[in-house]
C-alpha cells in the first residue's frame, strides 16, 4: 500500500506543480492570470538567480528526491539505514512551508488584486500530506 501510494506520488507532483493553485487579477478591468508553482518560479528566476535556485532546490529537488528515496526504500532497492537521510532531506524540503506561505496569501488577500483558488491548490496540498503521510508511515514498517 506504502509502495503503490509512492509511485502515485511521483506522478501527481510534477502534475501539482504546473496546475492552477489561484487564479489573480489585479482590478476587475484586467482579467484573471493563473498562477502555479513553476510560474511562480520562473517569475523569480528573471528577477533572482540566486534566490530561484534555492527556493527550486528545496521547492521541487528535495521533496521528489525524498519521494523517489521513500519508494526505493519500499521497492526494497535501499538500505533502512538512508532513512535517518530522507528525513533529514524531507526537513529541507520546503514544499510544506510553500504551502502555508500560498494559504496565507489566500487569506491576507493582496490589495487591489482579486485571488481565487484553483484545482492544483488542492492537489498540492493532497501530494504534500500525502508525503507527510508516508513519511511517518514508513519507520512504523
Amino acid at each position: 500500500m506504502l509502495r503503490a501510494a509512492n509511485l502515485a506520488l511521483l506522478l501527481l507532483f510534477p502534475v501539482a506543480w504546473f496546475a492552477p493553485l489561484m487564479r489573480a487579477g489585479m482590478l476587475p478591468l484586467f482579467g484573471l492570470s493563473e498562477i502555479s508553482v513553476v510560474s511562480g518560479l520562473q517569475s523569480l528566476w528573471s528577477t533572482d538567480v540566486g534566490l530561484a535556485l534555492l527556493v527550486t532546490f528545496f521547492a521541487i529537488f528535495a521533496p521528489y528526491l525524498k519521494t523517489i528515496g521513500l519508494a526505493l526504500l519500499h521497492a526494497g532497492l535501499l538500505s533502512p539505514r538512508v532513512l535517518p537521510a530522507l528525513h533529514l532531506l524531507g526537513r529541507l524540503a520546503m514544499a510544506d512551508i510553500f504551502l502555508i506561505a500560498l494559504y496565507i496569501v489566500l487569506i491576507k488577500g493582496v490589495g487591489l488584486a482579486t485571488v481565487e483558488t484553483a484545482w492544483g491548490l488542492w492537489l498540492f496540498t493532497g501530494c504534500i500530506l500525502a508525503s507527510l503521510a508516508l513519511s511517518f508511515l514508513t519507520p512504523a514498517r
